[in-house]
């Protein structure tokens, strides 16, 4: 490592900004980690851990081989990923899920993080611009940059960001749940890497019961916004029920309340709708009700819940509740590498840019961080292939996209490029992973340089 090596600086230490340190770092590149956190808290975090997890759980599908998800989740392992490693560490049951234990997840990244040799954690807000002597700076701050910092974007690019509401679930206490009137199970008896076949309880609802349930919801005490936010749309992958329910009744049956894959025990027939539930915890003893974001009101919500078949009595550990998020229109203002067009030593990374999930969000990290190292230490470093996760993300965010109706995004493979020769259609998923990966191995290869 040269003496006169450039610092990089960091700013979040969330999922994205805790990924690009790690990433940075173990390339040889001496990191300044900056979370505001505990200093100025956010309207959604509840601790001062890094990496904390404000919304589920799941890191969603595990399977490399059917699922965009799941591919990007083994390209993340491929690159050394500390998110991946540290959510393998912390695994629930989740059927064909990865879901952590956020807790033991959150402290095991902060842990590895502060005890790194080449990384400075230091608390505190950014208020506006980075200083004009931070020469290389990744920008991670998320969906809740703080007003000063985000302002100062604003200013600089002159480009309005764009912004939506993101939703949180609840989290139920299990011994709670009715499992006279519950079940475990997962949809098809799918196990999973880390499953039982069993591992979701499933709270069933009739025709009745879920017609009720629906007209509770499109009644209730919902938050009210202010004036600014009243026009800022939700993102589709993370919408409140009510919201749902309020495009038709039969919505939620063909959503998050699908009951096909299921068969209630105690009456050996599938329920006409089924709440589940995930386990949230290693000790097994928190479950969120997936899909149940919500805007709802906290007396509403706790009303409405308990009519839930199993549901009854129970006990919430937090209800479910509603944040402002924001990011660029990154097509317009990134280059191919994360910078910011306006001021190149400025990267970003994270949901600030657009991509929308949590592994999504890291490997965006990943990727900021390996441009970031590579120039710090004068070396090359070429985009991953479009044919891969990492660069289907890349290319969306900073290009792929049209820039006057951009929104955020999952990785699916949507953003792949076609496969070269005709594939039937149960096949085209294995075989895009399959290259995908052939891909990814490859540009490791050419492009990484693990620090001795």
């Amino acid at each position: 490592m040269r003496m006169n090596q450039k610092t990089l600086h960091i700013i979040g230490g969330g999922l994205a900004g805790s990924e690009a340190a790690w990433q940075a770092a173990e390339m040889g590149v001496n990191v300044i980690l900056h979370e505001m956190r505990p200093t100025v808290q956010t309207p959604a975090h509840k601790t001062d851990g890094l990496a904390e997890l404000v919304c589920s759980n799941s890191f969603r599908s595990d399977d490399a081989e059917n699922n965009a998800v799941g591919l990007l989740h083994e390209e993340m392992r491929r690159c050394g990923s500390l998110i991946m490693s540290e959510g393998d560490t912390a695994a629930v049951p989740a059927g064909g899920a990865l879901a952590v234990d956020r807790d033991i997840f959150s402290q095991n990244v902060t842990k590895v993080l502060h005890d790194h040799p080449r990384i400075t954690l230091e608390r505190g807000e950014i208020a506006g611009l980075p200083p004009e002597d931070w020469e290389s700076v990744i920008i991670a701050t998320g969906p809740l940059t703080s007003p000063a910092l985000a302002g100062a974007i604003k200013e600089l690019t002159g480009e309005d960001a764009l912004a939506f509401f993101d939703a949180i679930a609840p989290i139920v206490y299990k011994d709670s749940i009715d499992m006279d009137k519950a079940w475990y199970q997962s949809r098809y008896d799918k196990e999973g890497p880390r499953g039982t076949g069993k591992d979701y309880i499933n709270c069933p609802l009739d025709k009745a019961q879920y017609e009720a349930f629906i007209d509770a919801l499109l009644t209730s005490d919902k938050t009210e916004f202010k004036d600014w936010e009243k026009d800022t749309p939700y993102f589709e992958g993370c919408m409140p029920i009510e919201v749902m329910a309020s495009r038709g009744i039969e919505t939620l049956r063909f959503g998050p309340m699908k009951p096909v894959g299921l068969t209630n025990p105690h009456t050996e027939e599938r329920p006409y709708a089924v709440v589940q539930l995930r386990q949230d915890n290693a000790l097994g003893t928190l479950y969120n009700m997936v899909g149940f974001q919500t805007k709802m009101k906290y007396g509403a919500q706790s009303d409405i819940f308990k009519t839930i078949p199993g549901l009854e009595n129970a006990t919430f550990a937090r209800l479910g509740g509603l944040h402002r998020n924001t990011f660029l229109n990154s097509p317009r203002l990134l280059d191919s590498t994360l910078r910011l067009k306006a001021m190149p030593r400025l990267r970003f990374a994270g949901q600030i840019t657009g991509c929308e999930g949590y592994v999504e969000s890291a490997a965006v990290g990943i990727m900021a961080a390996r441009f970031a190292a590579a120039e710090i230490l004068g070396q090359d470093m070429a985009a991953p292939p479009p044919t891969t996760a990492l660069g289907a993300i890349l290319g969306h965010i900073t290009g792929g996209a049209n820039a006057e109706t951009f929104q955020p995004m999952n990785v699916n493979f949507g953003l792949f490029p076609p496969l070269d020769q005709k594939t039937k259609k149960k096949e085209r998923k294995p075989a895009m992973s399959r290259r995908a990966l052939q891909d990814i191995d490859i540009w490791l290869t050419q492009t990484y340089k693990h620090a001795a």
